[in-house]
């Protein structure tokens, strides 16, 4: 960066810990002296339109609280600033708790927008609007610690689509149900968990990291997995062999067949098929039914009403 002292929460993470570069010692990159005024900037990178992550990261208020906690049982005489335009944080009542506890040791929460951060004296400066008081601030700080937001990695969407399963706008992977089936996705074999899915703090990774592996564990204890039974099916009769089916298929379930006349139709793996009906809608010659909704079926309930 621009300034020497102004770190990141990960480096600030690896300095305060005893395997760390500085032994565990807390100090300013620039000439190695203790820190007494320490800044945090929370939201750094999330919460902002500007680089499209709009959405919170949930995990930075908890840590730069954690953060200020362990600062002062570090040193006493170590005053935390935090800076937010916001507080928000999993776990509810145990957050406000940890809130109130970083507040009782002294750190100073201020609701603001940040303008800049520069450099006087041989310290830095950290300038913005007070949002709470409509006035603008001045802070001198010895060190600055953003508190980065979480976001995906760099080629998350091209493992998405080698793996065939779904992810959103924002490249995170999509579940095939956020309540009922929360690590599983719609391709079978293929779990998520943690940070993976959303931002995720640690108690939660682990939760879900568990659940996959039990997930796992059940298709091996099993002799025989169940298939789906609403799957596709193509009456070769009527099939023109166009192909679109393939093109449309989510799940890659469908092949191109030749017949012994030389004819190319279309033809289902049953054991990918998920049954979700997208190739019946889109077979113009109408080859391609699904088991238990065929049209004399679903006239049948009509009728029975």
């Amino acid at each position: 960066g621009v300034y020497p002292d102004v770190i990141s929460s990960l480096q600030l993470e690896r300095m305060m810990s005893a395997a760390g570069p500085t032994v565990g010692e807390i100090v300013r990159p620039s000439d190695g002296t203790h820190p007494k005024n320490i800044v945090f900037i929370g939201c750094v990178g999330s919460r902002d339109e500007v680089t499209g992550n709009g959405y919170c990261a949930k995990v930075c208020c908890m840590y730069m609280a954690k953060h200020a906690i362990m600062l002062k049982e570090h040193d006493a005489e170590v005053h935390s600033y935090i800076l937010y335009p916001n507080v928000r944080g999993p776990g509810g009542k145990i957050f406000e708790e940890f809130l109130e506890r970083a507040e009782a040791i002294g750190t100073t929460y201020l609701r603001v927008q940040i303008d800049k951060v520069s450099r006087r004296d041989g310290k830095l400066l950290v300038s913005g609007q007070d949002l709470l008081k409509d006035k603008s601030f001045d802070i001198s700080a010895d060190l600055v610690v953003l508190a980065m937001g979480l976001w995906p990695r760099e080629g998350i969407s091209k493992l998405a689509q080698t793996l065939n399963i779904s992810y959103d706008a924002k490249n995170y992977l999509l579940q095939a149900h956020p309540k009922l089936r929360p690590v599983e996705t719609f391709t079978d074999g293929v779990f998520l968990a943690g940070c993976a899915i959303a931002p995720t703090d640690i108690p939660e990774s682990v939760a879900q990291g568990g659940a996959a592996a039990e997930n796992v564990l059940k298709l091996f204890s099993q002799d025989v997995i169940d298939a789906e039974p609403m799957t596709a099916i193509v009456d070769a009769a009527r099939c023109s062999g166009c192909q679109l089916c393939i093109q449309v298929c989510p799940f890659k379930a469908i092949e191109a067949e030749t017949l012994r006349d030389g004819r190319t139709i279309a033809s289902i793996n049953e054991t990918l098929c998920k049954g979700c009906g997208i190739c019946v809608t889109a077979c113009r010659p109408g080859a391609i039914k699904l088991r238990g909704f065929s049209d004399q079926q679903l006239l049948a309930e009509v009728m029975a009403l």
